[in-house]
């Protein structure tokens, strides 16, 4: 009879201790997935939108059909499929694809979707940032148009919308070694003034984030690395800069692209992005998640990839 609790005993603490970890990543590994855009909404949920890579692989003219992803607890994900794809956007490309980095916004009772998509087949010079809204979080969104960006027509790519403490909603975007912001108007789909240079950033490629932690405002991108992006910031009081660069929050992963986010769950901020470890190919990519850790002067630690999740 000892000889068997005692086995049920050690069987429990092989158990819990498997389940001191949160998830394996990549977390999702029924589909390729790239460019995780997270955000936490009033339902007490966090949800990921992300760009989806097709198999098999061609390149990333054939990225197409966004996808939602949530959880409660950072185990268990939920795919709500799909929500947009490139036939749904009445302007887009004839073509179809190119449907890079999204992200998510919300204010008053709307959730406002914004995508990268060219407008014409000569893609690289018809860059739109599209918006599409919906009442739900996951589902049912529809293209509303594209924002106003001006001339100022380059790599208009990797949208980003922050919201401050005080209501005011931000627009960034860029690529190609440029990225801007602006202030954007109460409708969500106006910018309020010009699109402003993100000045003070060393080396930025593609992928604005915007966060801000105890009162600082923090840009992350991902650089121009030889091989391999890495995942830098810079930080500021002001939501628009100027910026002061920190340093390299994440090295390359398996991958020669990198592009995430960084928020806020339960407490804990976590470090979103993807790397290519179930495919072993660049352009079919899995996101992944690990915990995130500021130093007592608000740098913030380097970010180790894991495979195997964490305590």
């Amino acid at each position: 009879m000892n000889k068997i609790i005692l086995s049920i005993y050690f069987i429990a603490l092989i158990l819990a201790s498997g389940n001191a970890y949160t998830q394996k990543n990549p977390f999702i590994r029924h589909m390729y997935t790239a460019d995780p855009s997270a955000r936490v909404w009033a339902d007490g949920r966090l949800y990921v939108y992300a760009s989806h890579d097709i198999a098999p692989p061609r390149g990333c003219d054939l990225m197409d059909q966004y996808h939602v992803f949530s959880t409660d607890d950072m185990i268990n994900w939920v795919d709500h499929g799909e929500i947009l794809r490139s036939s749904q956007v009445p302007w887009g490309r004839p073509e179809g694809g190119f449907m890079w980095a999204p992200d998510c916004a919300y204010k008053d009772g709307v959730y406002y979707f914004y995508f990268p998509h060219p407008s014409g087949t000569e893609w690289n010079k018809t860059w739109k940032v599209g918006i599409a809204t919906s009442k739900k979080p996951a589902s049912d969104f529809k293209v509303q148009g594209y924002i106003d960006l001006g001339e100022d027509n380059f790599a208009m790519i990797d949208p980003c919308v922050f919201t401050d403490d005080d209501g005011q909603v931000y627009f960034y975007y860029g690529g190609g070694g440029r990225c801007k912001g602006a202030k954007m108007k109460d409708n969500m789909i106006e910018l309020d003034g010009k699109l402003q240079e993100m000045t003070g950033l060393d080396d930025f490629h593609e992928a604005t984030w915007v966060h801000k932690y105890n009162g600082t405002y923090y840009l992350s991108y991902s650089d121009n690395n030889p091989g391999a992006n890495r995942k830098k910031y810079a930080t500021s009081n002001s939501p628009l800069g100027p910026w002061k660069y920190q340093g390299v929050y994440m090295d390359p992963t398996d991958c020669d692209t990198n592009h995430g986010s960084i928020v806020e769950y339960k407490g804990q901020w976590y470090a979103f992005y993807h790397d290519s470890s179930l495919s072993g190919k660049g352009n079919l990519r899995s996101i992944c998640v690990d915990k995130l850790y500021y130093n007592t002067d608000g740098t913030i630690k380097k970010v180790i990839p894991t495979k195997e999740g964490w305590k």
